[in-house]
């Protein structure tokens, strides 16, 4: 009875929305008439009835149908009321699209999906085998439009890099997902590139960042990773001019995993003294205490620290609002969270292509919910070369060109 009310309430409100949106269409061009004065763009009915699946279930409904008159001068074509809010190739809701590369990815076939979906309602409207088959094929089209999408145009300021091993079928028992993700000048992340790699190879790295600078990335500013000498050494090959920052989460697990369990919760904190120190200077005082600290005792773990201090603390040259984004690869981790999550048990995917596809929806719904980083408008004076100091502006490029 309570999915009935549900459902019955979101088919009124689904017709009341449609109904705002046409009304609102026509009272916008009730001025526009023909020579005999009459009226262009009129009301017509209701398009034939048509079943939507929602999270709420299946909705039965009546769009309204407008009857424009009116041409188009510049292809002298009619002109056509195509609702925002329904649009006429729409047979089910965005959050039904989402459900399906998860279903895909926890080792249900394309039999599977309508059983499986049963008790979720509305879900297995609409979504025979046939159809789950022609949106995994459209999926990994889309991953592959995205790897030759052009790059010109798209200057990174930051980047993030890491190799995700995720537990899924794929070609290479050794495979793993290389994932390279960006910062634009207005401070939007976007996924660069993601493709299948041998583990954190060199020369799997070389073969990504070759291909993005062949499609027109330019070299970022810094770029972000953890300790994989793969990745440094090709963006050294590609990008020699970037700067390399070491991820903080990724060096304090290699640092602690080399000291007793006595001595961890004292290495951490002492790691998180260093970097979130309010400055460089302080940051250095931080790793001089670390390392006569522990230094005697276990030299293997300080060395980890100083043999990379450089490297470690090149995010206090950059603004102090950006510090929290580009110590670690957490962009990169925090999404990729929730694919493991996904993919934990899974063994489903029968391919490469269909594996990284189903990962590039995923991360594809989830970049929708990507938020800018701290203080945007710093992005673009990072890109045009502006100095920091202790995370403030000390410089602008157009006070140095004066």
């Amino acid at each position: 009875m309570i999915d009935e009310i549900v459902r019955e309430g979101a088919r009124r409100m689904l017709a009341a929305a449609l109904e705002a949106e046409v009304n609102a269409y026509i009272a916008e061009l009730v001025d526009q008439r023909d020579d005999p004065g009459r009226r262009l763009v009129v009301r017509n009915g209701y398009h034939q009835p048509r079943s939507v699946a929602t999270a709420a279930g299946p909705v039965e409904v009546k769009a309204p149908l407008v009857n424009d008159k009116r041409i188009d001068e510049s292809t002298g074509e009619g002109k056509r009321f195509s609702s925002a809010i329904l649009p006429p190739w729409c047979r089910k809701s965005p959050k039904i699209s989402e459900v399906l590369p998860l279903l895909y990815l926890h080792n249900l076939s394309s039999g599977d999906f309508v059983p499986a979906l049963e008790q979720f309602p509305g879900s297995s409207a609409g979504l025979s085998p046939a159809t789950v088959t022609r949106l995994t094929t459209q999926w990994q089209a889309d991953h592959k439009a995205c790897g030759e999408r052009d790059l010109t145009g798209s200057d990174y300021v930051y980047v993030w890099a890491d190799g995700i091993h995720l537990r899924i079928r794929l070609a290479e028992a050794k495979s793993c997902v290389l994932v390279l993700m960006g910062v634009r000048a207005d401070g939007t992340k976007e996924l660069i590139a993601m493709a299948d790699g041998y583990r954190d190879s060199a020369e799997s790295w070389a073969d990504l960042l070759r291909d993005c600078a062949r499609r027109g990335m330019h070299a970022p500013v810094l770029a972000v990773g953890d300790g994989a000498l793969g990745f440094w050494k090709a963006l050294a090959e590609v990008f020699p001019e970037a700067r390399n920052q070491r991820c903080w989460v990724h060096k304090t697990a290699n640092v602690v995993n080399v000291l007793p369990k006595s001595a961890q919760p004292g290495a951490r904190k002492a790691l998180q003294d260093i970097y979130n120190a309010e400055d460089r200077d302080h940051a250095l005082k931080a790793v001089t205490a670390f390392e006569h600290a522990y230094g005697a005792k276990w030299p293997k773990a300080v060395k980890k620290i100083t043999d990379d201090v450089e490297e470690l603390l090149a995010f206090y040259d950059f603004p102090a609002e950006h510090w929290i984004h580009l110590r670690t690869t957490n962009p990169i981790g925090s999404t990729f969270a929730t694919v493991r999550l996904r993919t934990k048990v899974t063994r489903g995917a029968g391919s490469t292509a269909a594996a990284l596809a189903m990962v590039f929806m995923l991360v594809e719904f989830a970049q929708a919910r990507w938020r800018a980083v701290n203080a945007p408008h710093l992005v673009a004076l990072v890109h045009a070369g502006a100095r920091f100091e202790c995370g403030h502006l000390v410089e602008r490029p157009e006070v140095q060109a004066a």
